[in-house]
């Protein structure tokens, strides 16, 4: 099935992520006392460990500057539990929801059926040595279909994930040169993006590029080298290796079909405005 999970993950990954730009969600966080800005976006991914400190956020979400990270937490925990923190997170993803697909959709057959699909999947996911999966998957399932659905590819996204920080430490890419060399493959986001929403300022991204210039990784004008090509195919491969179990478990067919609805509901978030212009390359799948 090589591939499969690559498909997967571009055409469901969207409908997690809007998670992160939709106004409702972060409304939704503020309004329990959270500050506007980062703190949100920290509090709401890593409330399902617990109220942890800045060093487990920075290593399980890896690509940030940990020096972001500890402008936020712990003070989050002061303002809001993380019990707090996951129910306001969810009332926000059903609010998006609801603006970017219309009530009627959320109801429908389609949505039922992929949220079907994706909670089958997930019952393929492995927990050990995948930090922020397993915290996710000890939280209750949501009962209506939309938000099983995005609860279901959360699982999904960091299940995934786990898995694909693993492969980077195997190669030998910290979390900001992880982070430079996926932005020069040009299938993510774009410098100026990444720079602002990961936190890195534009001397930490220079002293990256020069470190992966040094390793013969990225070239002088911060293109992938050959060599950069091939760490990045080496961690690619090995992403896709330690994330097939969701989808044996569902088996080619019924995979193809929850390809099909993702993209088709993916499509739909981002035609509606999910995601701010600029934020991503422009050749991404």
């Amino acid at each position: 099935m090589a591939g499969d999970e690559k498909r997967f993950k571009s055409a469901f990954d969207s409908l997690h992520a809007l998670a992160y730009f939709a106004p409702e969600v972060d409304q939704a966080l503020t309004g329990i006392g959270l500050r506007p800005g980062r703190m949100p976006y920290f509090a709401g991914r890593s409330a399902a460990m617990g109220a942890v400190g800045p060093e487990v956020v920075a290593a399980t979400f890896y690509n940030f500057n940990p020096e972001v990270v500890a402008r936020v937490i712990p003070r989050a925990w002061t303002l809001a539990t993380p019990e707090q923190v996951l129910e306001a997170r969810l009332e926000g993803v059903d609010k998006a929801l609801t603006r970017l697909l219309g009530e009627g959709e959320l109801k429908s057959d389609q949505v039922v059926e992929a949220a079907e699909l994706a909670r089958e999947a997930t019952a393929g996911c492995t927990a050990e040595g995948r930090p922020l999966y397993a915290a996710h998957a000890g939280l209750d399932w949501p009962e209506p279909p939309h938000l099983a659905l995005w609860h279901a590819i959360t699982l999904l996204r960091e299940h995934r994930g786990d898995g694909h920080i693993a492969a980077l430490v195997l190669n030998g890419l910290s979390g900001v040169e992880a982070l430079v060399t996926h932005v020069a493959t040009g299938a993510g986001f774009t410098v100026d993006a990444a720079k602002l929403t990961r936190g890195w300022s534009d001397e930490q991204w220079t002293a990256a590029q020069e470190g992966l210039r040094d390793r013969g990784i990225l070239d002088g004008d911060g293109a992938l080298t050959a060599e950069g090509v091939a760490v990045r195919d080496r961690v690619e491969v090995a992403t896709e290796a330690a994330a097939k179990a969701p989808w044996d478990r569902l088996g080619p067919a019924k995979l193809a079909r929850l390809e099909e609805l993702g993209r088709d509901l993916t499509r739909r978030v981002v035609s509606a405005g999910a995601f701010p212009k600029g934020v991503f390359a422009q050749n991404r799948a």
